[in-house]
């Protein structure tokens, strides 16, 4: 009986007489196509499997795609956001005269020319009051600032979003959106937004009273394309700017300005504008600060694009690796209908063909399939943000021209992943593949002669380029642009790549190494490891993806964890862990230095925020005032002004000439002692003391957070008088006295005092003293931070208040920064869904795999089952490969995964170090994932075997 196949190769290409005659190329083609066709649908399971796997990377590159390309607004959207149906918007912001200017689309990007130095200097001069003095007579404009209000509330008061002006007009449109009620039609008349209705407990018609300021009568709720629908703001009439400050646009409904017209206006007045004109026909605009290329959509895009490359090679790798073990088994599969083919006319080429194609229809449809699912989850995820309020989104937007890209790339990969398995099927023995014959498959020794190579050289590329960056960053030879300093960087990330891919060359030798490793370690492993070996085709693939996936996961877990402990070494404590600090900066109007009116008024505000934010206890920390640069010289400093300091032992000083300084943050070695009364210890530093150290900190003793100050278990205090100061003739706690300074002064009177020292973390407070001892020294105090504890953790909304408070209270005579102390990054935020990544994708692997060698392995199962073999002994197969594939791949990915870590260490010259890995958490990856995909894969229980499935056992 003639086969399907057979007829199909002969309607194509008639016989000759005496033979077969010459075939086309078309027709070989046309052969080709419907015999993958066939096969594709006859292995559907295997067509499903391989086109889930090219999809499912596909739809997460689509929906990246998307959310990126979605939260860049096209010019429409950004115009329609900043000005509604209005024509521009100009707000004054360099100094008039002075060569200001702008970016085109970008106001906030602006400055002013540079000179023969290749500096930008800021000109001497302030910006406009009003601008609207530069625009024609009689030009229509609308005054709008924006900032904050603090509102009244039955509870208190709180800080909101504010604009003042006629923000309701219709020709806003889009930027500021009626919801309900009426527009203001009174002076006393404002609108708010629908979530502030629901925070302030208002309706409409009610009354929204200002804290410190008039009372308006709410008449409806507005929306503003500047905020996310969730945000309480308030919106006032004009005459209410002195109320929400901030800043000021003054918004054009009419004139259109050209970007001439604009240059103008930066150049006479130093103002800037944002034109529809301009927005939708930029010119070209580019400087040494600035390149007009930043401003294009597709530029935007390239960092992300570049980061989803990186991405699309893992995925492609991994999924190549998969597929292509699935296309091998399917390629086993159909050896006896392309021996057919073969016997009938059929070259290598076309048998290889007929499995290329299969591959490339499958990328096709897996690519299809996977950008249908990636728009559609895009689409969902993006409706209900926009739902939820957010402003992450302008749009749904979909960047054709890089879906195709994707596209492509889905076909590459599809085509690629078969690329193996079709080689082999051009080199299959026909006659063998007709007569059904099976010799015996016995793993071999391949010696791993390339794979070893690339090992090796890895490994050295890894070794030597860390060793080399050690090397050029303790000299000065090579200049900080020079390639040479970034050359070996990447080095150090591509010797593991290369011992990766030395891996995979020597994945048979690696597999016959298990098989006679196990080969008296029982009858199930020892079936179960020659059954990897003898269909290495299948087995090195998976194992390889599951390296991959483990190299990628280690060599994360590994770097994030010394850069992390490093963080942890060095992370500067504002204040305990938990706590609020409000440092108190000098104001705007400052002379850089602390009045004491003033500081006391900042203090007085920080506890506000500190109680108002629901603190329990609340602290002032106060350091000792400076006040010698008050005066214009040495000579004019009074005889009773002195300064205070804590000596720093000389074996400490560093050399002005060979060693660095960087300062530690705000701890300040030239004024290390702070002022903390005994009660609030606890608080400012989060130290528990005994009885017996409070009441010897009481008596004058000093707390001691850094032990180098202490010599013989006290600290020595030195006074020096004003103008010892003034004139550098005193010790700085930095710097060994350079030759060519003045000689040193006598201090005033000096003091040794008992330390206690304390293992503190890096924080503010170096030395402590009691309020009494520090009267007793002498010393001028000034209040420098409040530090407070609350009951329970703050909130994001409640920190997001107390921000605001402070931009609120902070003016000319003081500046308030409050904040919450978080401490260092903790592991658990990267490391758990790093771990669970990485567990999901060696699962998955491992699971194609296993799925792969219980499908293949029916016929031996049936073999097996036929001499005797037991259910357990097929249960224990499945163990042992698991164990096997699994294992061998996790092994392998860790011992390359480290050596990128091992290599910045080394370049780190201590920063980072190796003993800050995890090892024990890399181990138990190892061991733990293998064992618990092989006992996965001995609970499935194996398939009933068809027994009919061999006629003849040989």
């Amino acid at each position: 009986m003639t086969s399907t196949l057979e007829r199909t190769v002969d309607a194509s290409a008639p016989p000759a007489p005496h033979g077969p005659g010459p075939v086309s190329r078309a027709a070989r083609w046309r052969v080709a196509v419907r015999m993958a066709q066939r096969q594709l649908r006859r292995a559907w399971v295997s067509s499903v499997l391989v086109t889930t796997l090219v999809a499912l990377p596909i739809a997460g590159m689509t929906g990246f795609l998307i959310f990126t390309a979605s939260a860049i607004a096209s010019p429409e959207e950004r115009t329609a956001a900043e000005l509604g149906d209005m024509e521009a918007w100009i707000a004054p912001s360099g100094v008039p005269g002075a060569g200001f200017w702008q970016v085109p689309t970008e106001p906030e990007w602006n400055g002013y020319p540079i000179d023969a130095d290749g500096v930008m200097t800021m000109p001497d001069g302030e910006p406009l009051d009003d601008p609207t003095g530069l625009l024609a007579a009689g030009t229509e404009v609308l005054p709008v600032s924006r900032g904050m209000v603090s509102v009244a509330t039955d509870d208190g008061a709180a800080v909101l979003p504010a604009w003042a002006g006629t923000t309701w007009d219709p020709r806003f449109a889009e930027a500021f959106v009626l919801v309900a009620g009426d527009r203001p039609a009174k002076a006393r008349d404002a609108m708010v937004t629908p979530a502030a209705l629901e925070r302030l407990g208002l309706e409409l018609g009610d009354t929204l009273r200002l804290s410190d300021g008039p009372a308006f009568t709410v008449t409806g709720t507005l929306d503003a394309a500047a905020i996310a629908d969730g945000v309480a703001a308030v919106f006032l009439p004009e005459h209410a700017r002195r109320a929400v400050g901030g800043t000021q646009k003054w918004y054009l409904p009419e004139l259109e300005l050209s970007w001439a017209d604009v240059q103008r206006l930066n150049d006479e007045g130093g103002v800037v504008a944002y034109s529809r004109t301009v927005a939708f026909d930029p010119p070209e605009f580019s400087n040494r600060y600035y390149s007009s290329a930043s401003t294009e959509r597709w530029a935007k895009m390239w960092p992300l694009v570049l980061m989803l490359s990186v991405a699309a090679l893992f995925a492609g790798y991994v999924v190549v690796m998969l597929a292509g073990a699935a296309f091998a088994v399917a390629a086993r599969r159909q050896q006896r209908a392309l021996a057919v083919a073969a016997s009938v006319g059929a070259n290598r080429r076309d048998l290889s063909r007929v499995v290329l194609l299969q591959g490339t229809a499958l990328g096709l449809v897996g690519g299809a399939i996977g950008i249908a699912g990636g728009i559609g989850i895009a689409a969902l995820v993006i409706a209900l943000g926009s739902g939820a309020g957010t402003t992450m989104f302008w749009g749904f937007h979909v960047p054709w021209e890089l879906i195709a890209a994707v596209l492509v790339f889905a076909v590459i990969v599809g085509t690629v992943s078969a690329w193996m398995p079709a080689r082999a099927v051009g080199r299959t023995d026909a006659l063998r593949a007709l007569r059904g014959a099976r010799r015996p498959q016995r793993p071999v020794v391949a010696r791993p002669i390339w794979g070893s190579v690339l090992i090796v050289t890895g490994v050295a590329i890894t070794l030597l380029c860390a060793f080399a960056v050690a090397a050029i960053n303790a000299t000065d030879f090579f200049g900080y642009d020079s390639l040479m300093r970034y050359v070996p960087a990447y080095g150090i990330v591509v010797g593991p790549i290369v011992a990766q891919f030395g891996i995979l060359l020597s994945g048979r030798w690696l597999l016959w190494t298990a098989s006679r490793g196990l080969s008296h370690a029982g009858m199930a492993a020892r079936l179960a490891s020659r059954d990897a070996a003898a269909n290495a085709s299948r087995t090195v693939p998976a194992f390889a993806a599951i390296a991959a996936t483990v190299f990628i996961g280690v060599f994360a877990l590994a770097q994030s964890s010394m850069q992390t402990a490093q963080t942890a070494r060095l992370w500067y404590y504002d204040a305990p862990p938990g706590s609020i600090a409000v440092p108190i900066w000098p104001g705007s109007s400052s002379p850089g230095v602390h009045d004491p009116e003033d500081a006391e008024a900042g203090t007085t505000a920080a506890l506000q925020i500190a109680h108002d934010a629901g603190a329990d206890r609340a602290a002032v920390v106060s350091r000792q005032l400076n006040t010698v640069w008050e005066y214009p010289s040495a000579e004019e400093v009074p005889d009773d002004v002195t300064f205070t300091i804590a000596l720093l032992g000389e074996q400490h000083l560093l050399d002005p000439e060979a060693q660095d300084y960087s300062s530690s943050f705000g701890q300040d070695p030239s004024n290390p002692i702070s002022v903390v009364a005994a009660e609030d210890v606890r608080v400012v530093m989060g130290l528990e003391l005994p009885a017996s150290a409070l009441a010897a900190y009481r008596d004058g003793a000093a707390l001691v957070a850094d032990g180098r100050f202490v010599s013989g278990g006290a600290i020595d205090v030195a006074t020096f008088a004003g103008a010892d100061v003034y004139e550098g003739r005193t010790p700085d706690n930095i710097w060994e006295r350079r030759s060519s300074s003045p000689p040193p002064a006598d201090p005033v009177r000096v003091a040794r005092m008992d330390a206690i020292v304390v293992d503190a973390p890096l924080q503010p407070v170096a030395i402590a003293v009691a309020p009494s001892t520090a009267e007793r020294l002498g010393m001028v105090l000034v209040p420098e931070r409040v530090v407070a504890t609350t009951p329970a953790p703050l909130a994001w909304a409640e920190r997001d208040r107390m921000q605001a408070q402070a931009e609120l209270l902070s003016g000319a005579a003081f500046t308030l920064a409050p904040g919450v102390e978080e401490g260092p990054p903790s592991d658990a935020a990267w490391m758990v869904p790093l771990l669970a990544a990485v567990a999901v994708l060696v699962l998955g692997a491992s699971a194609v795999a296993l799925g792969l060698a219980r499908f293949e392995r029916r016929p031996d199962d049936a073999t097996i089952a036929a001499v005797g073999g037991t259910r357990s002994l097929r249960r224990g197969i499945g163990f042992w490969q698991g164990l096997i594939i699994a294992g061998l791949g996790a092994l392998a990915g860790a011992a390359v995964g480290v050596l990128a870590p091992i290599g910045f260490s080394i370049q780190s010259e201590g920063a980072l170090q190796i003993s800050d890995i995890p090892w024990w958490l890399i181990a138990a990856v190892v061991v733990a994932l293998p064992l618990a995909i092989a006992v996965t894969n001995w609970l499935a229980p194996p398939r009933r075997p068809e027994l009919t499935r061999r006629t003849a056992i040989t």
